[in-house]
């Protein structure tokens, strides 16, 4: 009881339960970073929803709500005007104004992840302490979505060593002041992160009621729900297709699995082999490595086999657009393309990214050589992976993208465009190809706001991508957590596997 009323006293009489609970979570890699604007990634994005805030974010039926956004309408076709809460305190005790946000979109259009999401915004106008206009090139029907990648960073804390530099050692990589429910208690990469609750949040209607929380990156799919299955963590994510069968079995523990709509593919890198770039080739290649069977054996059906990029949510899906298997035809097309003696080529893949990944890379790896292209896989750590990919190190590399738009130019933006430097489209094309027709529909999408058109436009970039196999979807990837029946995450996991955080209730005492 006495800690009870500490807590109280603490968080000056928020809506917290007096039951505060401390929780640990085992998951397969940590953010790269305390920068949220280093990397665009998923581990990224759920540590920026328990330190920082964002403009908005997705509620668990698709819309979006207000957040640090208290409100906004659209002035004109170019111009969104919002409204910002004037009860916002950064961890650092300076108050969160307009000029944070002005500072937010700046650093973000400079941002080498961040850039072709925010390019399209013009230029952020401030009204007054608490508006702001923000002026896009052009129509764009997906601004307010891309407002849910807005984290606002405190400009007092951060101005004159706000540069960002992925994979760099910056002030902000290792040092931060946010507005969200956590404050950062203790970094040691790849070892933990141990963030405790802000006295100061501004959300007093917020139900969850953790007090500590430390994220633990466990590689190994076995040592993570072991460490779950002896009370070690609370919560783990992923969880092994072959691990589901016994944590269902398991009484005190439930697994949380949704669908998903991360993507994860295969890119050819038509830049480092001449092969690569004959469509005949690629189609070939597509065709050789058998999705379906993947999604049965390795991922024991959890996953869903892919023939195209977008999610049967998204406006660029094909309904008829289904994996293709045919290792025969597969075979006459090398032949035609005059490879019937095949090639060697190197692959590389993450082995602790992607449900089963490694696992995932050697099988295709495998359905290739039976066309006869001998592949030298490689695998790597994540936060290794992810530098050897920026690099473009071997011909074809694994990619697995989750829309964060939950829109499909999003992905044909970053992983299909061509590569553009100044403004970050075609950031993560490691096929290194620049197709006019991609571009061309890319561009049209990011403009046109009548939705049936619009959807014309993605679903032709989506056809032209299959075929002439521009890249080799594989599955999409589910969602799927495990956690002690007391921790309440369904409440707060969202379909872009993004929890949040602060709103986490645990119904009983403290970890112990």
């Amino acid at each position: 009881m006495l800690r009870c009323l500490l807590i109280l006293l603490g968080m000056g009489f928020s809506a917290f339960s007096c039951l505060a609970a401390d929780i640990r979570i085992a998951v397969d890699a940590d953010p790269i970073s305390l920068d949220p604007h280093e990397q665009l990634s998923e581990a990224g994005i759920q540590y920026s929803h328990a330190v920082f805030d964002p403009l908005v974010r997705w509620r668990q039926n698709g819309t979006l709500e207000p957040r640090l956004a208290q409100s906004w309408q659209m002035l004109d076709a170019n111009t969104m005007r919002i409204q910002l809460r004037n009860d916002v305190q950064f961890h650092s005790g300076n108050r969160m104004t307009a000029d944070d946000v002005l500072f937010t979109v700046e650093r973000l259009k400079g941002s080498v992840d961040f850039k072709a999401l925010f390019n399209v915004v013009q230029n952020v106008d401030k009204i007054d302490d608490y508006t702001v206009d923000i002026h896009t090139t052009h129509t764009y029907p997906l601004l307010l979505n891309i407002l849910a990648y807005v984290f606002v960073m405190d400009k007092g804390f951060y101005e004159g060593q706000a540069e960002v530099v992925k994979f760099g050692q910056t002030f902000a990589s290792s040092n931060v002041s946010g507005s969200g429910p956590f404050l950062v208690k203790e970094r040691i990469a790849g070892q933990r992160l141990v963030l405790q609750r802000n006295p100061h949040y501004w959300d007093q209607t917020s139900p969850g009621n953790v007090q500590n929380m430390e994220w633990l990156p466990i590689r190994s799919d076995s040592t993570r729900l072991a460490a779950l299955l002896t009370g070690d963590v609370d919560a783990i994510s992923p969880v092994a297709p072959i691990d589901i069968a016994r944590v269902q079995r398991t009484p005190d523990i439930q697994l949380l699995s949704m669908t998903g709509t991360r993507i994860v593919m295969l890119q050819l890198n038509q830049s480092r082999r001449k092969e690569l770039q004959h469509p005949k080739v690629r189609q070939a290649m597509s065709l050789a490595i058998n999705q379906s069977l993947i999604v049965e054996k390795i991922l024991r059906g959890y996953g869903e086999a892919a023939g195209q990029l977008s999610a049967t949510a998204f406006a660029g899906h094909i309904s008829d657009l289904m994996p293709q298997y045919d290792i025969e035809q597969a075979k006459q097309l090398m032949a035609e393309a005059g490879y019937k003696e095949g090639f060697r080529i190197t692959m590389m893949a993450p082995n602790n990214r992607y449900m089963s990944d490694e696992k995932v890379a050697q099988a295709a790896a495998a359905m290739l050589e039976k066309i006869n292209i001998k592949v030298d896989l490689k695998t790597f750590p994540k936060a290794q992976y992810f530098q050897l990919f920026d690099q473009r190190a071997a011909d074809v590399m694994m990619l697995g993208w989750q829309s964060d738009t939950f829109d499909s130019n999003n992905i044909f933006e970053f992983t299909l465009a061509c590569r553009d430097l100044k403004t970050g489209l075609g950031t993560y094309n490691a096929g290194e190809f620049c197709d006019p027709l991609v571009e061309q529909g890319v561009r049209l999408a990011n403009r046109e706001m009548q939705p049936k058109q619009r959807e014309r436009i993605l679903q032709g970039i989506e056809h032209h991508t299959a075929k002439e196999a521009l890249v080799i979807p594989l599955y999409w990837q589910p969602i799927i957590w495990a956690t002690k029946r007391s921790v309440q995450l369904e409440g707060v996991l969202n379909f872009l596997n993004f929890p949040y955080w602060g709103d986490l209730k645990v119904s009983e005492g403290i970890h112990g």
